[in-house]
């Protein structure tokens, strides 16, 4: 303490930094991995790898140990890499420039402003943000006690969520994940929209942001793509960077909402990562790092001391198992889960939720006494005229037997046209429960 200076900070990073720089050597290449001996490097740190033939030197994270080498995934492309390569550690993690100019903006998973028509100087504003946070003091979260219109009826209606849910988004392939996230960012009434694509389909990126997303939607969007031909290591950080940005804007006050899709595939990064370097499998090849790894991606959404992250996570359920093990943890951590249904699908009624099979666990904390309990009879009816759907439909049913089949039936038409909603179609949050209470009450449906 000098005059009232506290000068801790400044000792502690001369205590970290490194006066002598040690530079190492690449002594082996398998699969994903790339093998270091001659460097002293933490867990998480980047080095940089200088291949003579390329102008940029190939980043490297620091994954594990064996004996006394270096076990580190690239950040890009390995090509040109031989050994004996020099191999320099940074001394730091991965950190990404943040501030307002990235909205509008479509980044890789490192972070870097890949928008068509950038200028250079764009590449250079913000200011550093880490990638790997801790999630908030859990002592230090806002109540969650305010309800997050999404402009889907359905989910308005019977799934209400509050600003800092979590929420999880189940499927199959093809039943219309990708689609219930555009109409959510589009119709949202968050602040900021931050959507991260985790191993998607090259093809899908620019439909989903021209078509799902709209210029709209991209406006108050930032974008973090990282398509499936990339390294394992760079779709795991495309989900942290995502994170890191949404966290980002909430230090600002801001009310965030977070699109990822999906958690499936960053789990099968993570596999990927275990598994080369040496982890051994555990469920269904998962290796138990996978499960470590989920809520320390998952919990640092939510709310905050200064503003709500309210996140959406797409499940890329395998063969439509909703029990499989990635999608049974994912369950565990988050406040509700909404399931999209094949079946229903097939009807052609989108989005195609299975209201049944779907909760929202904070919706009797955020929503009037009124509005939960008339969502909680339509449930009753339609779960009454499901279980007697196969009756009805071959006609061994017959009218007058029962009272509550008699309603269920009645009324089931208009509840399936409150439930489909056109992709160009919204309503208002004081609408839909106006709708809502219309429903099984004699009053107009839509």
């Amino acid at each position: 303490m000098i005059q009232g200076i506290d000068l801790t900070p400044v000792q502690e990073k001369i205590q970290n930094t490194r006066v002598i720089k040690t530079v190492g050597k690449v002594t082996r290449v398998v699969g994903l991995t790339i093998e270091v001996q001659g460097i002293n490097a933490r867990i998480g740190e980047i080095c940089t790898i200088a291949v003579p033939e390329y102008s940029k030197p190939v980043r490297a994270e620091v994954v594990g140990f064996k004996e006394n080498k270096t076990i580190m995934m690239p950040l890009g492309n390995i090509q040109g890499i031989y050994p004996h390569c020099s191999v320099v550690p940074t001394g730091r993690s991965l950190t990404i420039k943040v501030g307002e100019h990235l909205l509008g903006q479509i980044l890789d998973g490192l972070g870097n402003i890949i928008s068509p028509g950038q200028h250079q100087e764009d590449t250079h504003l913000g200011n550093p943000f880490p990638v790997d946070n801790s999630p908030p003091n859990p002592l230090e979260r806002q109540p969650i006690n305010e309800v997050l219109a999404t402009g889907v009826r359905c989910i308005d209606a019977f799934l209400t969520c509050g600003r800092g849910q979590r929420v999880g988004i189940f499927a199959g392939s093809g039943v219309g994940k990708s689609t219930l996230l555009g109409m959510i960012s589009r119709y949202s009434e968050a602040d900021v929209n931050v959507i991260g694509l985790i191993g998607e389909r090259g093809r899908e990126v620019l439909d989903f942001i021209n078509d799902d997303l709209g210029e709209d939607g991209l406006a108050k969007s930032v974008v973090v793509s990282v398509t499936s031909d990339q390294p394992a290591l760079v779709r795991l950080k495309g989900a942290f960077v995502a994170t890191a940005i949404a966290e980002y804007f909430r230090d600002q006050g801001k009310n965030v909402l977070l699109l990822m899709d999906s958690v499936t595939r960053f789990a099968m990064a993570q596999r990927e990562v275990g598994l080369a370097v040496g982890e051994p499998p555990a469920t269904k090849g998962y290796t138990p790092s996978v499960f470590a790894l989920l809520p320390r991606l998952l919990e640092r959404s939510g709310t905050s001391s200064k503003g709500s992250i309210t996140a959406f996570y797409t499940v890329l359920v395998d063969g439509d198992d909703m029990n499989e093990p990635i999608a049974d943890a994912v369950r565990g951590i988050l406040d509700g889960h909404i399931v999209l249904s094949r079946k229903i699908a097939s009807k052609y009624q989108y989005p195609a939720i299975d209201v049944l099979d779907s909760v929202s666990r904070l919706m009797p904390d955020i929503t009037q006494e009124k509005h939960y309990l008339h969502a909680g009879k339509i449930r009753e009816l339609m779960s009454t005229y499901m279980e007697s759907e196969d009756l009805i439909n071959i006609g061994a049913y017959v009218s007058g037997s029962n009272s509550t089949i008699d309603k269920a039936i009645k009324h089931h038409d208009r509840i399936t046209d409150f439930l489909k909603q056109d992709l160009n179609e919204c309503t208002d949050y004081p609408a839909t429960i106006q709708q809502l209470m219309n429903l099984g009450t004699g009053g107009t449906g839509k």
